[in-house]
């Protein structure tokens, strides 16, 4: 098993940036769709249109120098010319506001962004990805995708965040451009299933995120390798109900791609014996941390029988009744049964979460193995 969860998340991490729409998702989708005729299955592609972000110009110019940038994917734009004014700390008078942040809405720079954001105070606002992480770019996820809000934003690397706070201290001009537009894209989510015994039992479904900011070889390719050995084990075995399998893309865009997939299998929310969702980080090397989440008691009771049996122990749990994090999060809104790993990552959406080095491989196997286990016995009767 170590080895072709290795494989696995090495395949995926090659391939490059993942974001909804553009190249490297479709080659995942095509590869995905490869792996699952690889174990004797068809590949069912549940594909929809979608206005793809495309960037044209988007940078931060102080003084004379200027700076590539990622806008949010989630805002207004602005034209080639962009938006001039004073710096200042978000949530100030300031015409640009700046703000470092974690790339979470739960991080306190994260807070601060989406407090400014909606109140839209300032022209512009400059987000420098947080100091505590290596430098580059760690992009904030779209959870507005289909409603942009708030004023042209910008995503700066915390590299030239000395420089760009001191102008901020300084009340420096600047001049922020967010220049971009919408392409027709195709979004896909890929699946399979395998057909149970008894076909009168309620299926379980087995869900993964496969799209991301970029190469997300910790965030993304455990679930990835979760849900392949998943479906080999039980291609393998059998199943007493149907196993739906489905991987999604647009996570990164408030889960387009899930809501699309629900849209037209909305039923299977609470029909469904269970869904399992294989969600992010939970192979993360660099400042980890195991969570799970379970719909009821009986879920629950029946994810740390498993856990207990491997020897494992989550290091933080979203107990029943608690909205959950990630993909589980539209099965609780639909009152589904869900059981769900997810975790913490120091790399969290950021370019170097790359093969293999971002990567507890011996981790990652360990509840890989878990979470197949916890599948098999839900397959049953």
């Amino acid at each position: 098993m170590k080895d072709r969860v290795a494989r696995t998340i090495r395949e995926y991490s090659e391939q490059g940036i993942h974001r909804s729409g553009t190249d490297g998702d479709l080659e995942n989708a095509a590869w995905l769709s490869g792996r699952i005729r690889s174990l004797g299955l068809g590949p069912e592609l549940d594909t929809f249109p979608f206005k793809r972000v495309r960037p044209l110009e988007c940078t931060l110019s102080i003084d004379g120098k200027k700076v590539e940038a990622i806008p949010l994917y989630d805002c207004t734009y602005t034209d080639g010319e962009g938006i001039s004014g004073r710096l200042g700390e978000i949530g100030s008078e300031a015409d640009i506001g700046v703000v470092s942040a974690f790339p979470m809405a739960s991080s306190p720079g994260g807070r601060l962004l989406e407090k400014a954001r909606r109140e839209s105070h300032h022209k512009a606002i400059v987000v420098i990805s947080d100091e505590g992480m290596p430098p580059g770019i760690a992009i904030t996820n779209a959870e507005d995708f289909n409603s942009p809000f708030g004023p042209p934003s910008i995503q700066v690397s915390n590299a030239d965040a000395r420089w760009i706070l001191s102008a901020v201290a300084a009340g420096t001009e600047a001049r922020v451009v967010a220049q971009c537009d919408y392409v027709d894209a195709e979004g896909i989510n890929v699946g399979t299933t395998i057909r149970g015994k008894s076909p009168n039992l309620a299926p379980l479904v087995v869900m993964t995120p496969r799209s991301g900011w970029w190469a997300c070889a910790s965030e993304r390719g455990g679930g990835i390798a979760a849900w392949l050995e998943i479906m080999r084990v039980i291609s393998g075995s059998g199943a007493d109900r149907d196993v739906i399998f489905t991987a999604n893309t647009g996570h990164e865009l408030g889960h387009i791609g899930l809501s699309h997939y629900l849209g037209s299998h909305e039923a299977l929310i609470k029909d469904a014996h269970m869904w399992i969702h294989l969600g992010a980080n939970f192979a993360a090397a660099i400042s980890p941390g195991i969570g799970v989440q379970s719909s009821d008691e009986q879920a629950r009771k029946l994810m740390f029988g498993v856990l207990s049996e491997q020897g494992l122990e989550p290091d933080a749990e979203a107990k029943p009744g608690q909205r959950p994090l990630g993909e589980a999060r539209n099965i609780y809104d639909g009152a589904g049964r869900y059981i769900s790993v997810l975790g913490r990552n120091g790399l969290f959406h950021h370019p170097s979460d790359t093969w293999p080095d971002r990567v507890d491989l011996k981790k990652t196997t360990r509840w890989v193995g878990a979470f197949t286990q916890i599948a098999s016995r839900l397959s049953g009767p």
